[in-house]
């Protein structure tokens, strides 16, 4: 028996592997030490036997209710994702599997690799309507990548799309996928009517150090990064200081930051309703593309999510509230679950990336019924 996370994203530490019923893990913290919960790892073992792990420090992770009604991921080709009998108790997680190949990956949601996303802006980079924009370095040196769609006409919307701010929610990376590849789809009458409107601009992977790392929700030094748009530094925050600054420089009409939540089993949008320049006009657009969206997916549902903010008590730290203040613009921050998504339970694959990047292909529809309205 033996178990790796010596790979892009990986993330476990062994402790005891001596008994086959008992194999003892811990999930290894972001740098900083202050978050911890994503983990992805290698076993290899005896085709036929059950394998018991359990993971020792769960008790301790950044959002103990995920554990509640949670499944692990798991895979033996690294394409097909499916749920493992996992439970948490006093502290400890626990997963049991039963191995049908040599060696199973299984992972707290399906992995968005490095090499991956070097494969989707190598292939979407072919299209004629996109160009590829490098926006700069983060920390270890990774370049911070921008797709740019359509001509840049002064007189269209400019709609900013952006995932993985906290690198372990990687059904956001999932979703973009999805989504970009409608949009680039020729017989997609809903992609070529919004790119008569809109000019678009998405940073697939906003944390690609965080990601390679294996952290859940920081950069390589330990910042979240949806809690520096206010005042980014290239010491702490590279990766949204070179965002803003594009996005000074093009304007944004609409704002869409793409997440998972650990905790609540939906699909739901979090918006901008405490920023201090929040008004009706931006109330109306944020009702439409909602409705929009439950029509366009049933996975989507506005009756449960976030608290919403009072007037005026925003924090401005986050993307959402501080792109639609600056910019006076509709902004949103979708989030996915890591578990099944309690609107539509699929008890074998639960949440997973065919339905992220389902949802990523309904985000436009959404977009383009309030495109018109955005200015």
């Amino acid at each position: 028996m033996r178990i790796t996370a010596n790979f892009d994203a990986g993330n476990i530490d062994v402790i005891n592997v001596k008994d086959k019923n008992n194999i003892q893990l811990a999930i290894r913290p972001d740098v900083g030490g202050e978050f911890f919960q994503w983990f992805n790892f290698r076993l290899s073992g005896q085709i036929g036997e059950q394998y018991i792990l359990n993971i020792m420090n769960a008790g301790e992770a950044s959002y103990l209710e995920g554990w509640e009604n949670y499944q692990a991921v798991a895979s033996y080709d690294r394409q097909e994702w499916f749920r493992v009998p996992t439970s948490y108790t006093d502290g400890t997680l626990t997963i049991a599997v039963e191995l049908e190949c040599d060696t199973i990956q299984i992972a707290y949601f399906a992995p968005y690799s490095y090499e991956r996303h070097q494969d989707l802006l190598a292939a979407v980079q072919t299209h004629p309507l996109v160009t590829l924009e490098h926006l700069g370095e983060t920390l270890d040196k990774r370049d911070l990548s921008l797709v740019k769609i359509g001509d840049a006409a002064a007189n269209k919307r400019n709609i900013w799309i952006t995932a993985r701010q906290h690198p372990g929610e990687t059904m956001a990376e999932w979703l973009v996928e999805g989504l970009l590849y409608a949009l680039l789809d020729s017989d997609n009458a809903t992609a070529k009517s919004l790119l008569d409107k809109a000019n678009i601009y998405i940073v697939p992977n906003m944390n690609p150090d965080g990601s390679v790392r294996g952290h859940l929700r920081t950069n390589a030094v330990g910042t979240n990064l949806n809690r520096e748009w206010e005042s980014p530094s290239l010491e702490k925050s590279p990766e949204v200081f070179h965002v803003i600054r594009k996005m000074k420089e093009t304007g944004v009409d609409l704002f869409y930051d793409v997440h998972g939540d650990e905790a609540l089993p939906y699909v739901f949008l979090a918006g901008s309703q405490g920023t201090p320049s929040y008004n009706d006009k931006l109330a109306t657009l944020r009702d439409k593309f909602s409705e929009v969206l439950k029509l366009a997916s049933a996975d989507f549902q506005s009756e449960v999510g976030y608290e919403i903010d009072a007037p005026n008590t925003a924090n401005m730290t986050v993307a959402t509230n501080w792109v639609a203040e600056y910019f006076d613009c509709l902004a949103n921050t979708l989030e996915m679950p890591f578990k099944d998504n309690d609107n539509l339970p699929d008890d074998e694959m639960g949440w997973s990336p065919e339905r992220s990047i389902k949802l990523g292909e309904a985000s436009l529809i959404a977009m383009l019924a309030v495109v018109d309205d955005l200015r």
